[in-house]
């Protein structure tokens, strides 16, 4: 069969966790991305700390037969976890396990059985909330006249995902904000004299960003023809971002290609590199 003929496989993954399975999820995900033609069933079950919370989600496991992951920390929980995928002839993995077990052989230290305790409201919580309360705040050149405040200032043309960059970075603990580059209006001033906030330029490919923007007008049910989508003026508006960046000297990112966490890695090795170790948190 050719790969053109070839069929997705589809099978369940189940997700047991005593926290919000958050770690766990994009752990899965990323493991499953692995994988050509596999698409996983996601079942996930969030907050299981007690004994009849794991019965439930056993039931609801054994009517759909695949592989079991999961972080439970508790060991009476897991122990019980454990002995009903046995029973049920599933594979159960932990997913942390590998990790935790040579990161404790290295340090030299004991494990804590505090469950959850990476979502506590500590100070780096707060500081993803500050952060995210500041990206929106600031999204598309609003609350312009603080923009020192900012770790980084995301510029560039129409639908060049500083949004969702801001917002991923926001998650991080980096306080973004974004001012788009219109046609025929000059950038607000306060962008050339900011002193602490690194302003960075993102670009794209005119044949892209035409893509994304027949795309966006689709989904709007707006079916005009306009500049907005004309090759010769949007390559004219990519050219002229790409030349304010050059005068100014600001870093530049290229998201053709990119994904937004492939772009926020990149602003944040650029923070990185231009102002010493940025926190981050991870």
């Amino acid at each position: 069969m050719s790969p053109a003929q070839r069929f997705a496989t589809y099978f369940h993954v189940h997700l047991v966790s005593d926290s919000t399975g958050e770690t766990l999820n994009a752990l899965a995900r990323a493991v499953c991305a692995r994988f050509d033609d596999l698409m996983p069933i996601e079942h996930i079950y969030a907050l299981v700390r007690s004994m009849r919370q794991l019965e439930r989600a056993l039931e609801d496991i054994e009517s759909a037969p695949g592989v079991v992951i999961h972080t439970i920390v508790d060991p009476e929980i897991r122990t019980a976890l454990e002995e009903g995928c046995r029973r049920l002839d599933m594979p159960c993995l932990p997913a942390l396990d590998p990790l935790v077990a040579s990161l404790q052989r290295y340090l030299g230290v004991a494990l804590t059985s505090r469950v959850g305790v990476q979502h506590t409201l500590d100070n780096d919580y707060f500081n993803r909330m500050d952060a995210l309360n500041y990206a929106i705040g600031h999204d598309d050149g609003q609350g312009g006249q603080d923009l020192e405040q900012a770790d980084v200032v995301l510029i560039g043309v129409s639908r060049t995902s500083k949004t969702p960059t801001c917002i991923y970075l926001a998650h991080r603990g980096v306080k973004a904000a974004n001012v788009p580059l219109v046609p025929h209006r000059p950038p607000p001033e306060q962008l050339f004299n900011l002193k602490h906030a690194q302003v960075i330029g993102l670009t794209v490919s005119p044949d892209r960003l035409i893509q994304i923007r027949r795309n966006r007008l689709l989904s709007l049910k707006e079916d005009r023809e306009s500049s907005y989508i004309d090759h010769e003026a949007v390559r004219e508006e990519v050219v002229r971002a790409r030349r304010l960046y050059e005068r100014q000297g600001w870093p530049v990112i290229d998201v053709t290609r990119r994904s937004v966490e492939e772009t926020a890695a990149q602003v944040i090795n650029i923070l990185n590199r231009g102002h010493g170790q940025v926190e981050v948190l991870s």
